[in-house]
């Protein structure tokens, strides 16, 4: 009897084992250790399906690629085999021995966690020679060019920049993934817009080639000597041909995500020559031509003209001032109204700059407008040229006259030092007599107005007592206030992120570090080096409830996708409202 008792509990034991050992969820690594310039792929395998899926941060690691999920669903032989897997493609950010956290799943209401994986990232490694691995074969065959218009320009000299990735025939490439955009400082620099990327065809090294433009910018050096064009880095999802074959006799092509950079170029920038340098020269460098005109030549005092000075052509036209005109006193002078109508392309910025002054004369004469030069650096004959305009004399008909204003050309050069003309009533304005009346203090008393200058003061106080009660009120209103500040908190951090909704990765990072200082100010921690985990459990012992710290889990995590997935507007605007959502209510229940 004691035996059968026996063999029932170890048949028990047997089948709760069993059945605990029903679920698995582990991680893998594709390597334990890898070159700091090599990947790293982690899947996160289960055996059953289930939901809440919260992957770790991947600190010391960028996401370049992932989560991308997988199922398998057999039947062999009458038995069900099921796994779902997501993976993570991740490069590392710098040298060192590092470890991805857990990773946590629910499965019928049970929380599964995978266990900790440790990778050492060493110094760069040497690509692999093997021809035939799938990897040597993208490096060999996608290649990322910056092509520069000019090695050695001048000092306001536009120059082009565009950035090549160039495939072999034998490969194939999918849409391209940014992962660093340079910035060009020393240089005014303009975008050129780039509505699609097309595929065309070219020679790369002398062999046939596809390419496609990635991005074209004009830019000015505002600096001389060297000067560095930084790198552009993609991550291109790549197909290679395998050495298998599939049943109609075609290559089985490999897909691969291949991290391409164009490097970095060095331009020598020069400066322009002393020699033979105007006076005046601004900085204009380019081809240009000049035009100074009048709006009207007759005209009476008191009338407006107006006096357009312009520059047209092609060269750095949004970096130079234009000159300035230079009247007699007589002539009223505002200050100008400045218009640009520039296009941007490759070759610099074409069109004209304008300086509009309206003018208005003040006495009858003749009045010249002298002439105006203008210079600039021409690239062509790499000299100094200058331009120069016309006189214009304007033709005042009818007004007061001055005396040293007249129709002699001699005495229109000294029509700046004008004479005070006077007037008998030139001091009118100053009053020299006094206009008081007595004041009869019996008019005053029981007026309208003394009553209520008298009875105002008992009328405030009921409404000073009302105030008062609603300010106790308010102040004994612990919940309530305690809801105002935690919403102004949430508007306090999440400003940043506000200004870039539309703008995906800036909005999205603004957002990651504003719930990144709200939990350095709430909870007095760094959280660089915290874990998924760890944020979970400081927030649970402040009483926050599990499902906020779920809610502000996931918009970390959208904060870490949003980078690598296409996002629209209504997505980001969503984010936005549940980030400030959740981090009022955290403040609220937070202890």
């Amino acid at each position: 009897m004691k035996f059968n008792k026996h063999i029932l509990i170890l048949i028990v034991l047997l089948i709760s084992s069993f059945a605990v050992a029903q679920v698995k969820f582990e991680a893998k690594a594709s390597k334990k250790k890898l070159g700091i310039n090599e990947r790293l792929r982690v899947d996160f395998e289960m055996n059953e399906d289930g939901d809440n899926f919260n992957p770790p941060g991947f600190a010391n690691f960028t996401v370049v690629g992932g989560p991308n999920q997988s199922v398998s669903n057999s039947w062999v032989n009458g038995t069900r085999t099921y796994k779902k897997t997501y993976s993570y493609f991740l490069t590392p950010k710098k040298r060192g021995v590092f470890t991805i956290s857990q990773a946590t799943i629910e499965v019928n209401g049970e929380i599964y966690k995978t266990l900790p994986i440790k990778v050492e990232v060493t110094e760069a490694v040497d690509k692999p020679t093997d021809p035939n691995d799938p990897s040597y074969i993208a490096s060999e065959g996608i290649h990322l060019v910056t092509e520069v218009s000019k090695s050695k320009p001048y000092l306001n000299e536009a120059i082009s920049v565009v950035y090549k990735l160039y495939v072999a025939p034998n490969i194939r490439i999918q849409t391209p993934g940014t992962v660093d955009v340079p910035t060009f400082k020393d240089f005014w620099s303009q975008s050129i817009e780039i509505k699609e990327l097309r595929l065309e065809q070219g020679t790369y090294k002398g062999e046939d080639y596809s390419y496609v433009v990635m991005m074209k910018e004009m830019l000015i050096p505002q600096k001389t000597g060297d000067l560095k064009i930084p790198a552009l880095v993609l991550d291109v999802p790549v197909q290679v041909p395998t050495n298998r074959r599939d049943i109609f006799g075609s290559r089985i092509m490999k897909r691969v995500n291949k991290r391409v950079t164009s490097g970095t170029r060095t331009l020598q920038v020069k400066s322009l020559p002393e020699t033979g340098k105007p006076i005046d020269f601004t900085g204009a460098v380019g081809d240009f031509k000049m035009n100074v005109s009048a709006s009207k030549k007759e005209l009476d005092a008191n009338e407006s003209l107006q006096v357009k000075i312009s520059v047209n052509g092609n060269g750095n036209l949004k970096l130079f001032k234009l000159p300035k005109i230079s009247l007699p006193s007589s002539l009223e002078v505002y200050e100008p109204e400045h218009n640009e109508k520039v296009k941007t392309n490759l070759s610099g910025m074409q069109g004209s700059i304008s300086d509009s002054y309206t003018v208005v004369p003040q006495y009858k004469g003749k009045y010249p407008i002298p002439s105006i030069s203008f210079s600039y650096f021409d690239l062509k004959t790499e000299s100094y040229k200058r331009l120069s305009s016309e006189e214009i004399v304007i033709d005042v008909l009818n007004g007061p006259s001055s005396s040293n204003a007249n129709s002699d050309n001699s005495n229109v050069l000294s029509a700046n030092k004008q004479a005070v003309i006077l007037n008998n009533d030139q001091f009118a304005f100053i009053k020299t007599k006094t206009s008081f009346s007595n004041v009869n203090p019996t008019n005053f008393f029981k007026t309208n107005t003394f009553w209520a200058l008298l009875l105002a003061p008992f009328l405030a106080i009921p409404l000073a007592i009302l105030v008062r009660k609603k300010k106790v009120s308010r102040d004994a209103d612990v919940y309530g206030n305690r809801i105002r500040k935690a919403d102004k908190l949430a508007r306090k951090y999440l400003k940043g992120a506000k200004k870039s909704l539309g703008k995906k990765e800036d909005f999205y990072i603004a957002l990651e570090k504003a719930l990144h200082n709200y939990l350095k100010a709430k909870l007095y921690i760094e959280t660089n080096d915290l874990s998924k985990d760890k944020i979970n459990s400081l927030l649970k012992s402040k009483g926050v409830e599990d499902a906020t710290i779920k809610d502000f889990m996931g918009i970390l995590e959208n904060c870490e996708l949003a980078r690598y997935t296409p996002v629209d507007q209504v997505t980001m605007q969503e984010d936005y409202e549940k980030a400030a959502k959740t981090i009022s209510l955290i403040d609220k229940q937070a202890r």
